[in-house]
């Protein structure tokens, strides 16, 4: 889950802005930015697929049940917003592209935990393995046409952020009470943060062409990576949901 801003895009006085470089520096970074993006859902794919094919049953729904029971989740989502906070700082390191890169494997890996409880009750407990498809499917179409618009539209929305932030702090705080009051938040908190995963997307893509520089696509690709999987973990919450009332 993504609750806080992207990552700040200004590195280095010598790095040139996407948006001013050279064209064919710019297509570099922007072929860059979302090379590396895909790479990072393929590779969060791929560790899903290993984790449900090594891991035994009993062992995979024990790990669930103490990630998700009592003050369980609320402990795996502090840690995980600890965890992205040192991620986002890796991958916006302006030394070492080493760093850069371990900042998103780390990202990754974080995610790919952080979405295992959902799709173990998704595929293993409700038994319904079409469901994560279709939500990519549906998560995927969303976020090319919003990229689409703001490259056709070349519209900057980089005064969107400190609104996204703030409604990312709402949502994590309501997430907390729903956590230590025991109450449901409902499709209506799923349908906002959809709308909410859409605004990050639409203002990410807005930053890659206009704000970040040509050496950031690793920070670049993460911002979009963790925008992305937020919209997936609502669209899929949306269609566990509708299954769950037929």
């Amino acid at each position: 889950m993504q609750v806080d801003s992207p990552n700040p895009y200004a590195v280095s006085s010598m790095d040139t802005p996407a948006a001013f470089a050279a064209e064919n520096e710019r297509m570099a970074f922007i072929r860059k930015t979302y090379a590396h993006m895909t790479g990072a859902i393929l590779a969060l794919i791929a560790i899903e697929f290993v984790l449900f094919a090594v891991v035994p049953a009993a062992t995979m729904n024990a790990l669930v049940g103490r990630m998700l029971g009592g003050w369980g989740w609320m402990i795996v989502l502090g840690i995980f917003m600890g965890v992205s906070w040192i991620a986002r700082s890796w991958a916006s390191s302006n030394t070492s592209k080493a760093m850069q890169y371990a900042g998103l494997g780390l990202y990754v890996g974080a995610q790919a935990i952080i979405l295992l409880p959902m799709l173990y009750i998704c595929i293993r407990v409700m038994g319904e393995p079409n469901l994560p498809i279709m939500a990519a499917a549906i998560t995927a179409i969303c976020f090319i046409g919003l990229t689409a618009f703001v490259f056709v539209t070349g519209a900057d929305f980089a005064s969107w952020g400190k609104f996204l932030a703030l409604g990312g702090l709402v949502a994590m705080g309501v997430i907390f009470a729903g956590i230590a009051f025991g109450f449901s938040l409902g499709l209506w908190f799923s349908g906002l943060m959809v709308a909410l995963s859409c605004g990050y997307i639409l203002y990410d893509t807005s930053n890659v062409l206009h704000h970040y520089n040509t050496s950031q696509y690793v920070a670049a690709s993460l911002a979009l990576f963790a925008s992305v999987v937020l919209l997936f973990w609502y669209v899929l919450q949306l269609l566990m949901s509708f299954s769950s009332s037929d």
